[in-house]
């Protein structure tokens, strides 16, 4: 069981990784013209910058927004020995919201597959950040779903639904949460 936690943990933290690296790619205003400069909304092979679209999340009553155009968000495939993830990261403009979620298997059309990982991280002006990560109760046994409608078709890089459980970390009895969330997310 802790293997596996390790695991998902570890792929969750390189998902944020790569939302950063994408983040200083939109930070310094990279963009694809006549002059023959790249496209920087292919980040590696099977990864992907999204330049369009949001990604929308909702915990308890508030709903956070990442807009592409803005903010930084990225699709990406990890493969991992003979392991294969997908998952969406992104983290907006100022730096003070981020959000990660994966799954095992790979990125299809018309697919609904479970969560293996997840965090999502707010930062306020003054204090310290509230940081949610997957629940690791032994209890729960539905760490939740991706419903990925549409992937790489036409302009559309993804397009779909997730729901997942979170624990805020703190001191204290942990309170798990249910986060909802949508994403329509474009190349162009």
């Amino acid at each position: 069981m802790r293997n596996k936690r390790f695991t998902q943990y570890f792929i969750l933290i390189f998902l944020l990784l790569s939302g950063v690296i994408a983040s200083c790619q939109k930070d310094q205003e990279v963009k694809d013209d006549a002059s023959g400069k790249p496209d920087t909304t292919f980040t590696a092979p099977d990864n992907y910058l999204a330049t369009k679209g949001t990604l929308k999340i909702t915990l308890q009553d508030s709903t956070y927004s990442f807009d592409a155009a803005i903010d930084s968000i990225a699709f990406v495939n990890v493969h991992n020995g003979n392991n294969q993830y997908f998952g969406i990261t992104a983290i907006n403009k100022a730096h003070n919201m981020s959000f990660g979620i994966s799954s095992s298997g790979y990125a299809l059309s018309n697919i609904n597959t479970n969560v293996a990982g997840s965090q999502f991280i707010l930062k306020p002006d003054k204090g310290d950040a509230d940081q949610y990560a997957l629940t690791d109760s032994a209890t729960v046994q539905d760490y939740g779903k991706i419903n990925l409608s549409a992937y790489k078709q036409d302009s559309v890089l993804a397009k779909g639904t997730f729901y997942t459980y979170l624990v805020k970390a703190g001191l204290g009895k942990p309170t798990t949460y249910k986060v909802k969330g949508t994403f329509s997310l474009r190349l162009k």
